[in-house]
């Protein structure tokens, strides 16, 4: 048996998303953000595909992808309050930084998609842990634009692509809150005895 890892466990045991609206400045540096990427995209990935991809939105790459958000509800709602385009305009500025994690999921001969597409739901996890352990707060957020095409240039994803999620990172505002776990009991279910 290997030797067991109290950090790693007692990180994992605390671990807890940050809401959005708690994330300020300062954001993860381009050196840290280069760790945490590299650390993302080390996840199972049947066939070595790297199945996903990653964009950053930083500074005012933010602010045109919340225009560009406002103009699509505008579109669908001439009548939309300034309250509501004032929100779609804020989805990629509450944190300092989000990154897309985008699944490139593909048809193969040997990896079935739905494995490539966890791979990618992999990807983001661990992007927020990997935040988390250089102390930043991170969130994993999908929201409405996530499966609207027409939002898709606009986030650069590929017409043959989807969204696994927009990873919002910074600075926590507020300590983490724990909240309600599932029963063990109710989602395990034991075939044998250990």
């Amino acid at each position: 048996m290997s030797d067991r890892n109290e950090a790693v466990i007692g990180f994992l045991t605390a671990r807890r998303s940050t809401p959005v609206l708690q994330l300020a400045e300062p954001g993860p540096s381009r050196e840290e953000l280069g760790t945490i990427l590299r650390l993302a995209a080390r996840v199972p990935d049947h066939g070595k595909l790297s199945p996903w991809r990653f964009v950053v939105y930083a500074g005012t790459a933010r602010d045109d992808v919340g225009e560009g958000l406002a103009e699509i509800v505008q579109a669908d709602d001439p009548s939309a309050s300034e309250e509501r385009l004032a929100l779609e305009r804020s989805r990629f500025t509450r944190a300092p930084l989000v990154v897309g994690v985008i699944s490139c999921a593909a048809v193969h001969p040997k990896v079935p998609v739905w494995e490539q597409v966890m791979s990618a739901g992999a990807t983001c996890y661990n992007m927020v842990l990997a935040a988390n352990a250089f102390g930043y707060g991170a969130t994993w957020l999908s929201e409405w634009y996530a499966f609207d095409e027409r939002a898709f240039p606009l986030l650069g994803v590929g017409a043959e692509e989807k969204v696994a999620g927009f990873i919002h990172i910074g600075t926590r505002t507020e300590p983490p809150f724990e909240r309600v776990r599932p029963d063990m009991d109710a989602i395990v279910t034991w075939r044998g005895e250990i």
